[in-house]
């Protein structure tokens, strides 16, 4: 057993706690991590990292069907499922390992077992059956979320699944309907329909991706329909059931039909894992699943705290980081300022990617503001004509009174990438005038954002 006297305590190992143990570490903290199973959390092990390794499989699958477009020629294309899985488990296991060698190098202890606070100031940690107790002046409970599910829909692991066991089927099947058209549902419909299984997405917003701007989300659709992915956009499911096939109940203004698979992938948000740390008996609020919390992630019992996907959305890796770090500098008497959530990046790894921040045009005019809003497609770029890879657009929302970048949107081969730009941009509260007057490289899909920001005003040079 480590130490049993700690400055701060972090349930959970995930990108919001190992983060926060790193940081608290280098402010001198002495910490304890405590992680049920693998550190690196669902991230780490089921969730980015290891979903964008299947995604690399698919786009390069894509890329070799296509290779006569750039003048390559081979007989017998055969993708092999069962090795994207592999490598995808193992860059999990590499990724997980790091993360020791980061503790060892930030003097940060860690655990494997199950945590329980059982008071004020105190942690029971539960090792093969062996339970001790840790004192720690500050807990942070960083335990994360798990995929939600519909009550009247039992999950079996076998023809009804959740994300965790789409990563790491024996074999692409030939059908699948997925439930739920976010982030998780639109990845996993690119990354199976790649590998040759009938895509049915079903929806019941009114678009894929419904947090997205309207105009990303019909361009995905129609790449999407092209490739054969079918998509059911407000759609109620009204049932599942199993039997030699498993078969998805669905109704829409067009009526009632069954849709028919081999697997139903459910993939409708996420609940935060808030069961069994004693919470409930020490009078911590919560909302739902979700642990409610201040600017600086502290809950409303004094010592006890909260960051990431258990405190509620946005449920992304980088915010929950980002929460860890802003808990522990104000745990450590640092002056951090609290996470401007209107400034967080969003990214969709299918492809085409899909990546923004800020206000979508519909928010923005919602909001009453009068606006300037530019775009340049990809098909108009040299850049993105000489990879290939011209589908999509950039897309950016400025007030029209002073200028203000409101919202920017891309969709296109590399728009997680290009997004990075636009967050610092609005961070440091740019206007389109500096945007324009900054030189973006040639030739770069960057480019696009300095045209992007000409054609708000009519002034775009190469459209």
């Amino acid at each position: 057993m480590a130490e049993k006297q700690y400055d701060v305590v972090i349930i959970g190992g995930g990108p919001g706690g190992y983060i926060a143990a790193i940081r608290a570490g280098q402010l001198g903290l002495k910490t304890l991590v405590i992680e049920k199973d693998k550190l690196g959390g669902i991230c780490l092990n089921w969730g980015c990292i290891p979903t964008k390794a299947l995604l690399k499989n698919a786009e390069l699958y894509n890329l070799l069907r296509h290779a006569d477009e750039f003048g390559f020629s081979f007989d017998n294309l055969k993708g092999d499922f069962s090795k994207a899985v592999k490598r995808s488990r193992d860059i999990a296991g590499r990724s997980s390992k790091g993360i020791e060698f980061l503790f060892k190098k930030n003097k940060v202890d860690y655990l494997t077992g199950t945590a329980k606070i059982v008071s004020r100031g105190v942690v029971e940690v539960t090792q093969a059956g062996k339970a001790d107790k840790i004192n720690a002046k500050h807990i942070i409970v960083a335990t994360g979320a798990r995929p939600k599910t519909f009550p009247s829909i039992k999950i079996d692991g076998k023809q009804v699944i959740t994300s965790s066991e789409a990563m790491v089927l024996n074999a692409a099947p030939k059908s699948m309907v997925i439930i739920g058209a976010g982030a998780i549902g639109v990845e996993f419909a690119y990354f199976y329909n790649a590998y040759g299984t009938k895509v049915t997405i079903v929806e019941m917003m009114s678009s894929l991706l419904p947090i997205e701007d309207r105009e990303v989300t019909k361009t995905l659709g129609r790449v999407f329909a092209k490739d054969g992915i079918e998509v059911l956009t407000e759609t109620k499911v009204e049932g599942v059931s199993t039997g030699k096939e498993v078969t998805v109940s669905v109704s829409n203004k067009d009526g009632k039909k069954e849709l028919k698979a081999d697997i139903a992938l459910v993939a409708i948000g996420v609940q935060g894992n808030i069961e069994n740390l004693g919470l409930e008996a020490l009078g911590v609020k919560t909302d739902r699943s979700f642990i409610k919390v201040d600017k600086f992630y502290k809950t409303n019992v004094d010592g006890i705290y909260a960051i990431g996907d258990v405190n509620g959305p946005p449920w992304l890796a980088h915010v929950a980081s980002a929460e860890g770090v802003a808990c522990v500098e104000k745990i450590a008497g640092k002056n951090p300022h609290p996470i401007d959530y209107d400034n967080i990046p969003g990214c969709t790894y299918c492809q085409p990617q899909v990546a923004s921040v800020g206000l979508t045009e519909e928010k923005a005019r919602e909001k009453g503001y009068e606006l300037k809003i530019g775009r340049f497609p990809f098909r108009s770029h040299g850049k993105a004509l000489a990879i290939n890879e011209p589908e999509g657009f950039v897309k950016l929302i400025f007030d029209a009174k002073y200028g203000e970048l409101l919202g920017a949107h891309i969709i296109g081969s590399e728009a997680t990438e290009m997004i990075a730009e636009l967050v610092v941009a609005r961070t440091l509260e740019t206007t389109r005038e500096q945007i324009i007057r900054t030189i973006h490289a040639h030739p770069t899909l960057t480019e696009g954002i300095g045209e992007a920001a000409l054609d708000a005003y009519g002034e775009a040079l190469n459209i």
